[in-house]
């Protein structure tokens, strides 16, 4: 049924088992649907949870500019790379541990702050991430930093800590 969908153009295969409905541009043409929605339609279909990792994260929280062709993902699910278009997304099995705060701030702090590493964490960095926290994920910070390493958990300690803008 899908398929013949597909063959007529009324949706679009994005890889295996993943379809989508094309939107249209009046001057680009057809859009490749974003990470996020493809990620997003990845979890409701095989009932996961993901977590951004690397560089990835450190984009989400507007600590890089640079978009990674390959996305990666910590997942609870199985190892599966998804291939549309010219973007890849990996999907990466890890520990408990890794995904505790999956779907949250915490989660993608934690993540970009890895990714970043311990010389590379400025005051100009923990003042951006601040910016972009509220009450709630202060809270979280403190609770799930039990999860991450000793030299993460001084750094969310103290951005859980720092007034609100």
């Amino acid at each position: 049924m899908l398929g013949r969908l597909a063959k007529k153009g009324s949706i679009r295969r994005l890889a295996h088992g993943l379809y989508d409905l094309p939107q249209l541009h009046p001057k680009l043409g057809p859009l490749m649907p974003s990470v996020d929605d493809v990620v997003r339609a990845i979890q409701e279909s095989e009932a996961i949870t993901v977590q951004p990792t690397g560089a990835y994260a450190a984009n989400l929280l507007g600590l890089s500019s640079q978009i990674p062709m390959r996305v990666e993902l910590y997942t609870n699910g199985p190892k599966k790379v998804i291939r549309y278009g010219r973007q890849e997304i990996l999907l990466k099995p890890t520990t408990p541990r890794n995904m505790a705060a999956a779907g949250t701030t915490a989660g993608l702090v934690i993540q970009a702050l890895r990714h970043l590493g311990q010389r590379n964490v400025d005051e100009d960095t923990l003042a951006r991430i601040a910016a972009r926290l509220d009450d709630r994920d202060r809270k979280l910070l403190l609770k799930h930093r039990i999860h991450a390493p000793a030299w993460i958990a001084r750094i969310l300690t103290r951005l859980a800590e720092r007034p609100a803008p």
